[in-house]
């Protein structure tokens, strides 16, 4: 065990060396933790920015002014009232995402509770926007409607909802992608790193020098995992603290110290995974297609972007097998909820079992590769 223990290290040491020698991979881990997490989160924005809000206002009451004067930025541009017959016009040339129509007596007939409708025309062509904005300006209709009546009816108002948000109470959508970012760019570089390593050792013959050594298989995985993995995991640490605790100003709620251990783990899993598709894979091109729909199935049916809840049951079965299903789950439980290590356990356990059921298949290939490269 000693004498494994040592030559894992030395080769892990000489796996370091041939990394940094590597200026484009370097330059590459360097970017992809800085600028490009920097760039997704600000640049892809999923909440309602800015948008151009014009009314049509049949009415010309106090709520309809106090709803005019509610919609403010940095969500809404300031409202312009315009006329009934300038709507489809204006809406055709993309200059107005909504377009809100009072409807004559609307206050008159929200305080003898009519029931009046007011009608939100949207230009649904930015979906995201055109979804959550309709939602906002609801909300807001409702929030000043509930106040007039408040102030003018004796008993008040029959109801009074109150909306609580946890763990994101002004609902910022940069909290999440910023997190989201560096958790992906951790699996993205995982798999290139460790599959890149191999390949280039293939590629180089340099692989025939190990194959000359008293080394086995395992020893030389065990060592391109545990240097690239340490790479990765000071690159990720520095780019959540730097660049999205600092730079981006997301409060990170959890324990740091208890995500990078899952990203210890989440590496060990997705590296193993990485060797298995390298030992598919006769060239480097080969490995880059193949790892394409390997990083697409890894982000969009992790829970990364849509809510692992809202798949069909029949994917989130599949989706259970893969690591990164789970070092999502476990790394938005602690960054965002602040959870410990009581709540995540389970997921900590399956990464570790996945990662040591891809280790074993991909040692079986690792050696078949290497037999029949010698």
């Amino acid at each position: 065990m000693r004498r494994w223990l040592t030559n894992v290290i030395h080769l892990g040491v000489k796996e370091l060396s041939s990394l940094g020698r590597d200026i484009v991979m370097v330059v590459l881990i360097v970017y992809v933790f800085t600028g490009a997490v920097y760039t997704e989160a600000t640049a892809m924005k999923t909440d309602v920015n800015n948008a151009g809000v014009a009314i049509v206002d049949a009415d010309h009451s106090v709520l309809s002014a106090r709803i005019k004067d509610a919609l403010l930025p940095p969500y809404f541009r300031p409202p312009r009232e315009i006329d009934r017959s300038e709507l489809d016009e204006l809406l055709d040339k993309g200059r107005y995402a909504f377009v809100i129509e009072v409807p004559p007596n609307f206050e008159a007939d929200i305080l003898v509770n009519r029931r009046p409708s007011i009608q939100i025309n949207v230009d649904a062509t930015a979906v995201t926007q055109a979804l959550a904005g309709t939602a906002y300006i609801q909300e807001i209709i409702l929030r000043e409607s509930e106040r007039l009546f408040k102030q003018r009816s004796e008993n008040g108002a029959p109801i009074e909802p109150v909306v609580r948000a946890l763990f994101n109470q002004n609902l910022e959508g940069l909290r999440f992608t910023a997190s989201m970012g560096v958790i992906n760019n951790v699996t993205i570089l995982a798999v290139i790193l460790v599959g890149a390593a191999i390949m280039r050792e293939r590629e180089r013959d340099t692989i025939e020098h190990l194959l000359v050594m008293p080394v086995r298989s395992s020893e030389i995985a065990a060592a391109k995992i545990w240097a690239n993995g340490l790479v990765i995991l000071l690159a990720a640490a520095f780019s959540l603290h730097v660049v999205v605790h600092v730079a981006l100003g997301v409060p990170i709620v959890g324990s740091v110290e208890l995500f990078l251990i899952g990203t210890a783990v989440y590496l060990f899993a997705v590296m193993s995974l990485g060797i298995l598709l390298a030992t598919v894979a006769n060239s480097m091109p080969q490995f880059a297609l193949l790892s394409i729909p390997v990083f697409v199935l890894m982000f969009l049916l992790s829970g990364s972007f849509t809510p692992f809840e809202s798949m069909p049951p029949f994917l989130r079965q599949i989706m259970s097998v893969s690591p990164s299903t789970h070092f999502v789950r476990f790394a938005q439980s602690v960054l965002y909820r602040g959870a410990g290590i009581d709540v995540v356990w389970r997921d900590l356990l399956v990464m570790i079992a996945l990662g040591a059921i891809f280790l074993f298949i991909s040692l079986r290939r690792f050696k078949a590769m290497l037999a029949k490269q010698g």
